[in-house]
């Protein structure tokens, strides 16, 4: 046994080698593999953009990014003045009157006013808000749909879907001149986090930085873009080592470029992540269903009641609540999760669950993998790797940084192969073409995977909210993160993949945002993952 279980970690890693790429063709200029400019570019060469759509995409990048543009902000005012932006204590909400009760299967409606932090009602749109439906005693919680109608004013509709009470919670996330001041900061500074990888030849080490792309007027520079799907990445090149002498990538730090004053957009419980006043209860009473349900006019994707997940459609989700369920539904499957470490927890929980599964993880790094889990007597394998740069990690070997679309071309496939894909979190600070072109490489690679195996089940995990704070606001923001989500949903809509709905998982839950959700949903997730593995009996 443990001589198999040997073959099967060389073989896994072994079929993942990294294979030094050449030059592709970019937005900018086009050079033969490892090929570093020596003097200044030419006049016409333009500078790399972060600005890229794929050729073949170009139409569809347009449609779906134009799709999801967010309202106008107003600049913000100058001079800054704190007084004049909004408030999340001043705003109020009130829930609009229902002359016979609500009932189950009916709607609550709730009406928003934004405010100033002088009291004085807004007259522009653009803020962001979320608002949850909730009883905790019940441990029911649903998000509700926002509309904002840009003057200020905002709807709020929330289906009722449990008898009982049920409480209102309104949450500003930004501000509309916060969300300017993002913008401004993707358009300006989609760089800020900064990337670094290590070259080594012998005792010679030397550090330069990395990024999407690279001014090459700065120096010269390796290139070390796919050649296949035309993602790009750069390094400068090493004083005196060549560029097949990079060793590891990692993330360096992060660039601040918003002033001292501007930092008071981002203020805990005031303008970010603060709760609204309600102007009379925030409490009403939801009586049973009488008659036919009212036809929903926004749907969720689901809700929790006895603190379970029920998604409102797709397939019926069960409970794993034992090992002994757990190995049931897996025995004789493959599951392979390419992504971040949201989806790594999943990794996490399986072979924590599962003590009859051998890890190899032992050697790997222990961010981006590769990790694999085997049980020989129940024919069990599961793995995990971390998807391409631009990954916020510690050192980890180029040999293991590797993209989703490559390693999903290595997948066989077939209806006992279950495939998880998560990859949104460490795109937040960078320009959405830059994510589109992303999405679009998985994409193709997972159509490829369907069209040789047509019975692999593929799970696309959605993005999730986060703690903010001062530094995570400007960096990996929920309003970048939200974006990214509906550019996700978007590129996946006509397809067969299944989207775990992570989105409105962690909105509807009682527990405060967290990137990485706790133990409670993480266990939802993997439920609803292995009732799409197992969707009959569960054997």
């Amino acid at each position: 046994m443990i001589t198999t279980s040997v073959f099967l970690l060389l073989s896994y890693t072994k079929g993942y080698n990294f294979m030094t790429v050449h030059w592709c063709k970019t937005t900018s200029f086009t050079q033969p593999p490892f090929a570093v400019k020596t003097r200044a570019p030419e006049p016409e060469v333009q500078r790399c953009s972060f600005k890229y759509l794929p050729p073949a995409h170009i139409e569809e990048g347009r449609r779906l990014l134009d799709s999801i543009t967010w309202p106008e902000t107003l600049p913000l005012p100058k001079p800054f003045s704190l007084s004049l932006t909004t408030s999340g204590p001043k705003s109020t909400f009130y829930i609009e009157p229902e002359a016979e009760g609500w009932r189950v299967g009916g709607e609550l409606t709730v009406r928003i006013q934004m405010k100033d932090f002088s009291g004085n009602p807004k007259s522009s749109g653009g803020d962001f808000l979320f608002g949850r439906l909730h009883n905790r005693e019940l441990g029911a919680g649903v998000v509700g749909q926002v509309q904002d109608h840009l003057n200020g004013t905002f709807t709020a509709v929330f289906p009722l879907l449990w008898n009982g009470t049920a409480s209102v919670d309104v949450t500003l996330v930004h501000a509309s001149e916060t969300i300017s001041l993002l913008k401004q900061l993707v358009e300006e500074h989609p760089d800020r986090i900064d990337f670094g990888s290590d070259f080594r030849s012998g005792s010679v080490k030397e550090t330069t930085t990395c990024n999407v792309c690279l001014d090459p007027l700065k120096g010269p520079l390796c290139n070390y873009s796919d050649p296949s799907t035309g993602e790009q990445w750069f390094c400068y090149k090493p004083k005196t080592l060549d560029c097949d002498k990079r060793v590891n990538h990692y993330r360096k730090g992060f660039t601040k470029t918003v002033s001292k004053a501007e930092d008071a957009l981002f203020q805990t419980g005031v303008n970010m992540k603060a709760a609204l006043k309600a102007v009379g209860s925030n409490t009403v009473t939801v009586l049973p269903k009488a008659g036919e349900s009212q036809e929903m006019s926004f749907k969720p994707a689901g809700y929790y009641f006895n603190n379970i997940w029920r998604p409102l459609s797709g397939p019926a989700v069960r409970q794993f609540n034992n090992a002994s369920a757990i190995t049931a539904c897996l025995k004789g499957k493959q599951l392979h999760m390419f992504g971040d470490s949201t989806v790594r927890q999943y990794y996490s929980y399986i072979t924590q669950s599962l003590k009859n599964l051998q890890t190899f993880d032992k050697h790997s790094h222990a961010q981006a993998g590769p990790f694999l889990a085997v049980n020989h007597t129940d024919d069990i394998m599961v793995t995990f790797r971390m998807h391409g740069v631009p990954i916020q990690s510690d050192p980890a070997p180029v040999s293991q940084v590797l993209y989703v679309s490559s390693e999903l071309d290595r997948v066989i496939g077939g209806p006992n192969t279950v495939v998880i894909i998560g990859v949104w979190a460490h795109f937040t600070n960078l320009p959405m073409e830059l994510y589109f072109h992303r999405l679009v490489s998985i994409r193709k690679a997972v159509q490829h995977l369907l069209n040789r195996a047509p019975g692999t089940k593929v799970i696309v995990r959605t993005a999730g909210w986060k703690h903010l704070n001062l530094y995570y606001s400007q960096a990996i923001s929920d309003w970048f993160a939200l974006r990214r989500d509906k550019l996700l949903r978007a590129m996946f809509k006509d397809t067969v993949v299944f989207l775990l709905e992570a989105w409105e998982m962690s909105q509807a839950y009682h527990l405060p945002h967290d990137i990485h959700p706790g133990p409670a949903i993480i266990k939802l997730m993997v439920d609803q993952v292995l009732s799409l593995t197992c969707p009959e009996t569960g054997q």
